[in-house]
């Protein structure tokens, strides 16, 4: 199991490999792309069609995606198929952040660190 870190390493100034994670699941994009990759191998294009962005945007997620060891692909003809490399392990993650949003009732969303603009306008 990796190391979350301690409070005793929380003035450390380099991040450590979980807020890396959480940094890369924290993109609204790339985590619609694990929910689709939880249904099955997607290809490229598939994905691109079910978020509307450009291919070469959804690439880039996915390249973010692979080099956290989240996401890999295998080559079929043409395309490459993309898939969770730690697909229990994630649907744990994405099952235990359920609960926790569902436990603090969403209080994450009044965060003035991490709040989205179009909450502070209302």
């Amino acid at each position: 199991m990796a190391d979350l870190g301690s409070a005793a390493d929380a003035s450390a100034e380099a991040p450590s490999a979980a807020v890396y994670l959480f940094r890369s699941l924290a993109d609204p994009a790339r985590l619609t792309i694990l929910r689709h990759l939880v249904l099955g191998e997607h290809r490229v294009v598939d994905l691109t069609a079910h978020l509307g962005l450009a291919q070469s945007t959804t690439s880039a997620h996915l390249a973010c995606l692979r080099d956290c060891g989240l996401v890999a692909s295998r080559t079929v003809g043409r395309s490459s198929m993309y898939y969770l490399t730690v697909p229990d392990e994630l649907l744990e993650l994405l099952g235990a952040a359920e609960r926790l949003l569902g436990a603090t009732g969403d209080a994450v969303t009044l965060c003035r660190t991490h709040r989205a603009p179009e909450v502070e306008a209302s």
